[in-house]
């Protein structure tokens, strides 16, 4: 925990994945080196605070859409299971037909996301279809506030200006509901990645043939001069504003699938990338940065006729007390915490990040009513759709709570700003004494799923009320 002493930023690690997957499932495919990983969790090197995995062409046929409104997706469930080892938490999911977005983080980070929303885009067809468009989830993470966003854009090598329509498109539809933070530029970071579907120039002067053969001379930097993304970019038609780092890896499309070979039936191009813009605002002096430490494609991957792309950034997270003095914006800065490892247990950096307490349970009996009291601080107000939610100790999601109450049936204690929450004799948790259980404090305006976790209880356990006495029991 941050001691007394005040430190004025935190540095963020974000690793972020696109990948058009074909409609292709999961198993059978080992997804760690994907995320930096080892097979064994214990063999792991520095994690980063989240992972953001955005993919397009996820199979979308009508039965898996209904069965989705109550399971996760597979790759979720996939990526879900891979990461609960290492303390991580889905935090929000957004999918549109093909286009799912996810978004982890580590579990102690869980407190400080706040005013958490999930957005969509059509462009298909219009704007009617969903087959192609966008998803995002806008946060605050310690008081800066960021966007993931997930787009698939029009396909095929003469649909340039489709594309720059499809960009325009999101930029002046894609609105949210947090006030001052409604459009995507509102935000402090934007990361915008997915299979924007831009190709070379020359498509009459240059074949297949001709492009791969480039790429075997390894002349990519020649070849990279021809990108379409890279065109537009500079005449600011579209992404004008994001900043992408050249890619140093060959085009992560077409290929055959399940081999490592460009199919000649299309020209091969960098469609899958991944670009981010950092706001030029200040807080107390302090200038926003982003750190991109990596950049790159995963040829091994092979179910698709696309390679994934994945990038790592620091950012630097600010932290907002009165009296935190001006400072320079170097990453050397002495008062710069670099990576959140170094820091125990939940990290409160912003005043306004307000925590909700709970009163200790020391045992949950099962099979009668049961009260909770808990703490609402100074300038938390219930947002009118709070929630209190019941957890297995170790969740991997947030979708995964056991129970839930609301708390508008809370009745008020003599206590200051102290309430009470009656949860039902209904309520059933398995009496399993290696199983801890948690209660997790939600603020909602019921908005769109606009929702910040505030608050968590201690763990506690729970035992079973014991069966009335019958007559049979009676002497």
């Amino acid at each position: 925990m941050l001691k007394e002493r005040k430190r004025s930023l935190l540095v963020s690690c974000v690793h972020i994945v696109t990948w058009n997957v074909s409609t292709r499932y999961p198993e059978g495919v080992a997804l760690h080196s994907l995320l930096g990983l080892n097979t064994n969790p214990d063999h792991d090197g520095d994690l980063p605070d989240f992972y953001v995995i955005g993919l397009q062409e996820v199979n979308a046929q009508v039965q898996n859409q209904v069965i989705g409104l109550f399971k996760e997706d597979p790759w979720t469930m996939k990526l879900k299971e891979m990461l609960r080892d290492r303390n991580f938490v889905v935090v929000k999911t957004e999918q549109m037909q093909g286009l799912l977005l996810m978004v982890f983080t580590r579990k102690k980070h869980l407190l400080h996301l706040r005013d958490i929303e999930a957005e969509y885009t059509r462009t298909g067809l219009g704007g009617i279809w969903g087959n192609k468009g966008a998803v995002s989830v806008r946060m605050n993470i310690y008081g800066c506030t960021v966007v993931f966003l997930n787009s698939h854009l029009a396909a095929h090598d003469h649909m340039l200006d489709e594309r720059v329509e499809d960009y325009q498109k999101i930029i002046q539809e894609h609105h949210y509901h947090v006030k001052t933070r409604e459009h995507i530029f509102n935000h402090d970071y934007v990361f915008w990645f997915g299979d924007l579907n831009f190709r070379l120039t020359g498509e009459a002067t240059s074949s297949p043939e001709d492009i791969r053969a480039e790429v075997k001379k390894d002349n990519l930097n020649e070849l990279i001069q021809k990108d379409q993304l890279l065109l537009v970019m500079t005449q600011k038609r579209a992404f004008g504003d994001f900043i992408e780092r050249l890619p140093a890896f060959p085009p992560t499309f077409k290929f055959e699938p399940g081999t490592q070979e460009y199919d000649m039936k299309r020209r091969p191009a960098w469609c899958d990338r991944i670009l981010y813009r950092v706001s030029d605002r200040k807080y107390n002096n302090v200038k926003l940065l982003a750190k991109q430490n990596s950049y790159k494609s995963h040829p091994a991957f092979s179910i698709s006729d696309h390679k994934p792309v994945s990038s790592e950034f620091n950012i630097k997270v600010v932290k907002k007390p009165a009296e935190t003095p001006g400072i320079g914006p170097e990453w050397s800065d002495p008062l710069l915490i670099t990576h959140f490892d170094g820091i125990d247990g939940q990290i409160f950096s912003d005043p306004s990040e307000k925590m909700v307490e709970f009163s200790t349970i020391d045992i949950w009996t099962i099979g009668r009513e049961f009260t909770i009291k808990y703490t609402l601080p100074e300038g938390l107000d219930d947002a009118g759709s709070d929630w209190i939610g019941v957890y297995n100790a170790d969740f991997a999601s947030v979708e995964e709570y056991q129970a839930y109450e609301y708390t508008s049936r809370r009745k008020d204690e003599d206590q200051s700003r102290t309430f009470s929450l009656t949860f039902p004799d209904t309520l059933y948790l398995p009496e399993d004494p290696t199983q801890a259980y948690v209660l997790v404090y939600f603020s909602s305006t019921g908005t769109r799923g606009i929702t910040g976790l505030c608050g968590m209880s201690e763990p506690f356990h729970v035992e079973h009320r014991a069966p009335s006495p019958t007559l049979t029991d009676v002497d």
